[in-house]
């Protein structure tokens, strides 16, 4: 079993204001914040470290079409949790993947899911259980 991600991020304090307020939605809390970083878990569950890059390290722009991580996915309780989920993001200006697809953007109609972009440009989905 994953125990955690740890994610090195360009503006901490961007990337604590997209994760750690969609994620709460969702049932994560923040259990860990320092100068550097900060974490976000569930009771039991693999949880998120999220720290500032070093500057020397910042000009390694992330992309994640290249090699590394690709997206990360989240099971969340239904098609209507993925609904406010959604509605959340165009609220707040979160940048929405396939939204012309949505909620079917992976081409089957079981596939229920959003998917967003954080400030790093990691892509995020949130996918329906059920």
């Amino acid at each position: 079993m994953l125990h955690h991600v740890e994610i090195y991020v360009s503006d901490l304090e961007a990337s604590h204001a997209f994760w750690a307020n969609i994620l709460v939605r969702i049932g994560y809390e923040e259990t860990g914040h320092w100068d550097g970083g900060f974490t976000l878990g569930r009771e039991e569950d693999t949880y998120l470290t999220f720290v500032q890059v070093a500057k020397k390290y910042r000009e390694h722009r992330y992309h994640r079409c290249g090699v590394g991580l690709n997206h990360l996915a989240f099971k969340v309780k239904g098609r209507e949790a993925v609904d406010a989920l959604r509605q959340y993001c165009i609220d707040h200006d979160i940048h929405c993947l396939y939204d012309e697809k949505y909620p079917f953007a992976n081409g089957g109609k079981d596939y229920y899911a959003l998917f967003v972009e954080d400030p790093d440009r990691i892509k995020v989905e949130f996918v329906a259980e059920g």
